[in-house]
């Protein structure tokens, strides 16, 4: 198997270059002029421990050493799993100053993701923290190596047990790094954010990546004074550059590292340290503004909350602004490229009903219906998209690849969307999301939120489940808010008084206290259907054989 690669067609790639998305940075050279520039300037903040730039580029660069002195060579990759600690920097931009290629993991990901995700991209090296939430990853690491021809060394961050490596034994002299890598070769891996299946990996190049934080920074505001709370995994995409960490670094200002999503640490830690700007997915969303109405926390410096990683209802984000005192900012994207923002600029409408529009003007949106033919504004359709920073391949897989790719290169993002006249995107969902009731079309989405604005229901899930004599019919989870209660006629009756057309009106209300997650926090509808429609068979192949 060859190197990652990511290659766009000459045409494309020379018009991006003279519109100057592309600039030729690279990773290794972004930390390098940071901490020339502001040696003593803080750019981590985790617990007590603070961060200079000056001491995350000299850790880094000694670690990168580190890695080179165990033969590791350039383009060779090394896998990274690591929790919201400052080690995973220090082992990432190490990884890209010898050269590597991270491939980031997530830390929920376990023994089948991980072996997976090393095989698959042939990693020579691991890097783990040792426990995160009392799970043993340095012994997963061990067991992972153990399958795998290649997998030469395992360093763990924190307790290293025999057969591992210490991180903080991994050390060198600079002077051997090589030199900065082609801004056009991969950067790093990211893993594609589906809900079932094993992950795919996603080759990003460097100046296709740092011009997705480059667009960020300018579309959020983000300058050496702003401060980014890391709530979600620092290996996920969303945290990652939506501005994210990375986006931070680029602007010279300073990340929090969060050491759990729970509102009570991150609202004590967005006082104490003046978060600026932070990003939730809309489960951990809900979760703060339900604990912000009880507890009123001081959230005075918290200019932004960034939604993102599923579609955040409008019922919901309409009362981000009055419970939280901040502006709302929704983010649609993708690992594979394509981010969307809504603007300062926008409507209370455009920001709350709308998951935003394109960073780049070169983003290129097709709105398509399931025979390909493109629908009119306001219609709903199939999402493709290419442009300077979304890529045309995933890591070695054809098959993947065939189905997720045009043969013109855009990308197939499997997402129901409505495009307005203003270019900004309303997400319907996946594109089997959609309910087929008798005929009638059902947006899961719309009667999610029409739940939502109950106020016992704190969050919603509706899904289509079969039916020998509609073909579909729709459920409802309902998750109820803590200590409150609800139940179906009491739900069906508030949709009939909101004047829903009957056939939305959901079939069937169960009752749950949760909901099942992918590893970055989504809610994974695929996973509720089948388990629905699991259920429902057994109960019906039960009831036939009394």
């Amino acid at each position: 198997m060859s190197n990652p690669t990511q290659i766009w067609p000459a045409d494309r790639a020379r018009s991006y270059r003279e519109k100057g998305y592309w600039r030729g940075e690279t990773f290794p050279a972004l930390l390098r002029q940071r901490a020339a520039a502001h040696p003593d300037r803080i750019c981590l903040t985790s617990g007590t421990q603070n961060w200079s730039y000056a001491e995350l580029h000299t850790r880094a660069l000694r670690f990168g050493a580190g890695l080179v002195a165990l033969g590791l060579q350039p383009g060779e990759r090394i896998l990274i799993q690591m929790g919201n600690v400052p080690e995973f920097f220090q082992a990432v931009f190490g990884a890209f100053a010898a050269g590597l290629v991270p491939v980031y993991a997530l830390p929920a990901h376990r023994r089948a993701e991980v072996q997976h995700l090393a095989g698959k991209s042939q990693a020579r090296a691991i890097v783990v923290q040792d426990k995160i939430d009392r799970f043993d990853h340095a012994q997963l690491a061990l067991e992972v190596q153990a399958e795998l021809d290649g997998l030469d060394h395992v360093i763990i961050s924190g307790t290293a047990p025999e057969g591992t490596l210490a991180l903080e034994d991994i050390q060198g002299d600079p002077a051997c790094l090589p030199a900065d890598p082609d801004p056009q070769s991969v950067a790093f891996l990211q893993i594609s954010g589906g809900s079932t299946g094993l992950p795919k990996l996603i080759p990003r190049t460097h100046d296709d990546y740092i011009y997705s934080l480059r667009g960020s920074n300018a579309l959020c505001g983000m300058d050496e004074n702003s401060v980014y709370l890391a709530v979600l995994p620092n290996a996920h995409n969303f945290t990652m550059s939506s501005p994210g960490t990375f986006g931070t670094f680029y602007a010279g200002g300073r990340v929090v590292l969060c050491p759990t999503p729970l509102p009570q640490i991150a609202f004590g830690l967005s006082a104490r340290e003046n978060v600026t700007i932070t990003g939730l997915v809309p489960p951990l969303a809900l979760l703060w503004l339900d604990a912000a109405e009880k507890l009123q926390p001081d959230l005075s410096s918290l200019q932004i909350l960034q939604v993102g990683g599923a579609k955040f209802l409008p019922e919901a984000a309409r009362r981000v602004t009055p419970v939280l005192g901040c502006r709302l900012q929704q983010v649609f994207g993708m690992a594979e490229g394509l981010v969307c923002y809504t603007r300062a600029e926008d409507s209370d409408a455009l920001v709350i009903g709308t998951q935003g529009r394109p960073i780049c003007p070169d983003d290129e949106v097709l709105v398509l219906d399931d025979a390909g033919h493109p629908v009119p504004d306001g219609q709903p359709g199939n999402l493709l998209t290419r442009g300077p920073y979304t890529i045309s391949a995933y890591h070695d897989d054809p098959s993947a690849n065939a189905r997720s790719f045009t043969e013109d290169g855009f990308y197939r993002t499997g997402d129901m969307v409505i495009r307005l006249p203003s270019g900004h995107l309303v997400v319907q969902g996946r594109s089997n999301d959609q309910i087929n009731r008798n005929g009638e079309k059902i947006s899961a989405e719309e009667v999610e939120d029409l739940l939502l604005s109950h106020p016992a229901v704190f969050d919603a899930v509706v899904v289509s489940i079969p039916d020998a004599r509609l073909g579909e019919r729709a459920c409802a989870f309902i998750q109820p808010k803590e200590g409150q209660s609800t139940d179906a006629s009491a739900l069906r009756a508030h949709l009939r008084a909101r004047d829903v057309a009957a056939f939305k009106i959901p079939d069937e209300i169960r009752m749950v206290t949760g909901f099942a997650t992918t590893a970055v926090g989504k809610i994974s509808r695929r996973q509720l259907r089948e388990s629905l429609r699991a259920s429902v068979l057994a109960e019906e192949a039960a009831a036939q054989e009394a």
